[in-house]
């Protein structure tokens, strides 16, 4: 993705109704729990590092590209430029770390997950979001780069095999799956554009009614994972570097 296309996304991400129902989301998933350090994998924008500052935590965001990373930069962010899959941070230095559809855009996810482990403080929390489901491959993920969609039992075996406890997975954007998928079939590209006013406050509404009603096992178009690295810690975490992005 070129640079233009990378400040477009980033741009999109504060008014589109998908990213702004998934900051919600994760403000409710933080909004109980003690702030600490939290790491934010494939930051692009910012938006859901904002969400954390927001509730408290010190935060480091990470993105892989140079444009992504000096957007989040001029955002007022502290960023780290780096691959997720060789982070420069501690072992054990994160209170929680947020890996929001990231995980299918690297073809060693592997990886990446035990990087997860590996900085998460014993008793430290992992949000994770994946797109799901093959059947619902089409050109809008080969136009975002990702490698794969996830299954329930993979998604899961991937986190455990790292050594992380999972202890819930739900689906999301369910009411709008049959929408996606009909969308999906008649595109040739992303379909993360900028929409009409009135159609983007109605998805919202639509895919904000799941907050309410009892989705999480049904077929959807996102999975959500939360787990945690097994084991308490005796006293604080090491402090995390000030680091900002290298562009």
């Amino acid at each position: 993705m070129d640079a233009t296309e990378i400040r477009k996304l980033a741009a999109l991400e504060d008014r589109h109704w998908w990213y702004r129902e998934r900051r919600i989301l994760l403000d409710r998933d933080v909004r109980r729990m003690k702030p600490g350090r939290a790491l934010d994998i494939g930051a692009a924008g910012g938006g859901n590092t904002r969400v954390l500052r927001a509730r408290g935590w010190e935060t480091v965001a990470l993105e892989y590209s140079t444009e992504g990373a000096q957007v989040a930069r001029e955002r007022g962010l502290n960023v780290i430029q780096a691959d997720a899959r060789h982070i420069p941070l501690p072992d054990a230095s994160m209170d929680l770390i947020v890996a929001f559809d990231i995980l299918e855009h690297i073809p060693d996810d592997t990886s990446a997950a035990r990087e997860i482990f590996r900085l998460l403080r014993p008793g430290g929390t992992a949000l994770i979001a994946v797109p799901c489901d093959m059947r619902l491959w089409s050109d809008h993920d080969v136009a975002v780069n990702h490698v794969r969609r996830y299954d329930r039992s993979g998604l899961i075996e991937l986190i455990e095999s790292a050594g992380l406890t999972v202890h819930e997975v739900e689906s999301w954007n369910v009411l709008l799956r049959p929408v996606a998928a009909w969308r999906r079939k008649k595109s040739s590209g992303s379909d993360l554009t900028e929409l009409a006013a009135p159609v983007n406050a109605a998805l919202g509404m639509v895919v904000a009614a799941e907050r309410y009603l009892p989705t999480s096992r049904m077929p959807g178009v996102s999975l959500r994972l939360r787990a945690t690295r097994p084991g308490v810690t005796a006293g604080s975490s090491p402090p995390v570097p000030e680091v900002t992005a290298h562009v």
